[in-house]
C-alpha cells in the first residue's frame, strides 16, 4: 500500500520548511490531533494561529443563532489551550471576510505559508481559491490537509477507479482499507515549542461585539474540546447498546457528538478508532455506530465528486418532478415548520428542532419524508430549513439525508417507499414519551390514542381533556391520499427511466 502523504508520522520536517507560518482554524476547533496545526508546527520555526468570524457566513444568519454562540464558547477554550502551550501566544480572532482577512494577516505577520484543513463545500473551495491567489501575490503558500473525515475525496474508489454511488459497497471498501495507520493521532503537544507569542491574540469577542444576541444554547451539549470529551466519555459506557437504542427518540441512544464533529472539537480519527477497535472485538453497537461515521465520509466524497448535488438532484431525472407551490403549499410548509401538522410524532420532532437546534436522526427521516411525500413540497425547502435550525448542520450530510428521503440521491430509499407517520410513531415511540415531552397537551392520551388522536372517539378525547382544533390540530393531510398523490407525482421519474 502506498503511504498517504497526509497521515501522522515521526519523520523529519518535510522539504519546503518555512521560517514563519499561520494556521487558519476553520472546521477543527481543537488543539489536540489537529492535522494542519501539526504540519505547521513541524514545518515552521514560528507558528501563529487565527480564526476568522467570516462575515460572508455570519451576516446571513439570525442574530440569535445558537451555532455562533457555540463557536465563540469553543474559541475561548481553544485560545486557552493555545496559551497553555505558549505563554504570550494564543488565538488571533478576526471579524470580517476571510478571503480578505487571511491574506491581510499573513502579510502583516510576514509568514511564508498558511496552513489549514480541507473544506470541500463549494463556497469554501471558492473562498480558498481566492485566498490562495491573494497569498501567491506576495509569495505565500496555502497548504491544506485532510482532517475532517477519515477517508476523503478519491481515497476510496471502486476497482475501476470511480467514486462510489451506493453506500454498502463503499462501506465494505472503507473497512477493507482502514487500519491503525489511518487512525493514528497527530501529536501536536510534542511540537508546541514552535508556537509563537503575539500581541495580536487579544482574546475572543463577545456575541454583542460581533452583532449577535445571547442564546439558549443547552449546557448539556457542552462546548469546546472539554464538552466533546465529556460527551464521548459518557457515550463509551453505552456504545454497546447503540444498535438497540438508536432509533427511539425517548431513549438516550445517540452519542450527541454530531455538533462536535461538525465544528471539530473532537477528532474523527479518535472516534472512529474507538469504534473500529471495539467492532473488531465483536461489539455490535460499536459496529453500527462506526457505520454512521462511514456514512459521513460517504456523503463528503459524494459532495467532492458531485458538487451539483448540493443544489440539484443527484439523479437528474428527479429534477423533472413538479412540486406543489403557491399559497396553499406555503401554508402547509409553515405548519410543518411550526409543528402544526396534526401528526404528533412529526410535530414533536419539529418542536424539538425549533426549541433546541437538535433533532433525533430517526425523526429527521420521518419529518423529511412527511414534507416531501405527504405534503408534496420540494425537498430543497426542507433542506434549507434544517440548514437554518440545526446546530450540527453540515452541508454534505444534510443534503445527503434530504436526497435520501426524496429518493433523488445516492443509495436513496425507493420513491415508492413512503413512511407512514403513524406507524413510525407506534414503532419508535410506542409509549408516546417523546411526543408528551414536546406536546404536553396530549399527555393524558394513552398510547393507543396518542399516535393518531383524530381516530379517537369523542368521549375518549373528552376524558383526556383534548379538543381537536383547539388543543391540537386535526391532520392537514390524509396520509393515504397523500401517498397516492406522491406515486402519481413520481411517475415522471419512472417514465423517464423507461425512455
Amino acid at each position: 500500500m502506498t503511504r498517504p502523504i497526509n497521515a501522522p508520522d515521526q519523520t523529519p520536517a518535510p522539504a519546503g520548511s518555512v521560517p514563519r507560518a499561520l494556521v487558519w482554524f476553520r472546521r477543527e476547533l481543537r488543539v489536540d490531533d489537529q492535522a494542519a496545526l501539526y504540519r505547521a508546527l513541524r514545518a515552521a520555526d514560528q507558528v501563529f494561529c487565527v480564526f476568522v468570524l467570516d462575515r460572508d457566513i455570519l451576516d446571513a444568519l439570525p442574530r440569535s443563532d445558537r451555532r455562533v454562540d457555540f463557536i465563540l464558547r469553543s474559541l475561548v477554550e481553544l485560545d486557552t489551550s493555545l496559551r497553555a502551550l505558549c505563554p504570550g501566544g494564543g488565538l488571533i480572532v478576526r471579524h470580517g471576510r476571510a478571503a480578505e482577512e487571511i491574506p491581510r494577516l499573513a502579510a502583516e505577520l510576514e509568514v511564508q505559508a498558511v496552513f489549514c484543513n480541507h473544506d470541500d463545500e463549494p463556497a469554501a473551495l471558492s473562498r480558498d481559491a481566492q485566498v490562495a491567489e491573494a497569498l501567491a501575490s506576495f509569495a505565500c503558500q496555502l497548504r491544506t490537509f485532510k482532517d475532517h473525515v477519515v477517508f476523503e475525496r478519491s481515497e476510496v474508489l471502486t476497482g475501476a477507479g470511480k467514486p462510489y454511488g451506493v453506500f454498502t459497497p463503499y462501506k465494505n471498501a472503507w473497512l477493507r482499507q482502514i487500519n491503525d495507520f489511518y487512525l493514528r493521532s497527530y501529536p501536536v503537544a510534542r511540537h508546541a515549542a514552535a508556537l509563537a507569542p503575539t500581541a495580536l491574540a487579544r482574546g475572543v469577542p463577545s456575541l454583542a461585539e460581533i452583532g449577535f444576541e445571547p442564546t439558549d444554547l443547552s449546557p448539556h451539549l457542552g462546548a469546546g474540546a472539554s464538552g466533546a470529551e465529556a460527551l464521548f466519555e459518557e457515550f463509551l459506557d453505552r456504545m454497546d447498546q447503540y444498535e438497540a437504542s438508536r432509533n427511539f427518540p425517548a431513549v438516550k441512544g445517540p452519542s450527541y457528538l454530531s455538533l462536535h464533529l461538525r465544528f471539530g472539537t473532537i477528532s474523527i480519527r479518535r472516534l472512529a478508532r474507538e469504534a473500529w477497535q471495539r467492532a473488531q472485538g465483536g461489539d455490535r453497537g460499536a459496529e453500527v455506530w462506526l457505520s454512521e461515521l462511514i456514512w459521513r465520509d460517504f456523503y463528503h466524497q459524494v459532495m467532492h465528486h458531485h458538487p451539483h448535488a448540493m443544489v440539484r438532484a443527484f439523479r437528474p431525472e428527479y429534477d423533472a418532478i413538479t412540486w406543489d407551490s403557491g399559497p396553499a403549499a406555503d401554508h402547509l410548509f409553515e405548519a410543518w415548520c411550526e409543528g402544526r401538522t396534526g401528526y404528533p410524532l412529526v410535530d414533536a420532532a419539529m418542536l424539538q428542532l425549533n426549541q433546541s437546534g437538535y433533532m433525533h436522526n430517526r425523526l429527521r427521516m420521518v419529518t423529511a419524508c412527511f414534507l416531501i411525500k405527504d405534503l408534496g413540497i420540494d425537498w430543497r425547502r426542507g433542506e434549507a430549513y434544517f440548514a437554518e435550525k440545526l446546530l450540527d448542520f453540515d452541508l454534505a450530510a444534510n443534503n445527503g439525508g434530504w436526497q435520501w428521503a426524496s429518493s433523488s440521491g445516492c443509495d436513496a430509499q425507493p420513491y415508492f417507499r413512503i413512511f407512514n407517520p403513524v406507524t413510525q410513531s407506534e414503532k419508535f415511540d410506542p409509549e408516546g414519551k417523546f411526543i408528551k415531552r414536546y406536546l404536553p397537551q396530549l399527555a393524558k392520551l394513552p398510547p393507543k390514542l396518542i399516535h393518531a388522536p383524530w381516530l379517537a372517539k369523542p368521549l375518549e378525547l373528552e376524558a383526556c381533556r383534548v379538543v381537536l382544533g383547539r388543543d391540537y390540530p386535526t391532520p392537514i393531510v390524509r396520509h393515504d391520499e397523500a401517498r397516492a398523490a406522491t406515486l402519481a407525482r413520481y411517475a415522471v421519474v419512472k417514465s423517464r427511466a423507461i425512455e
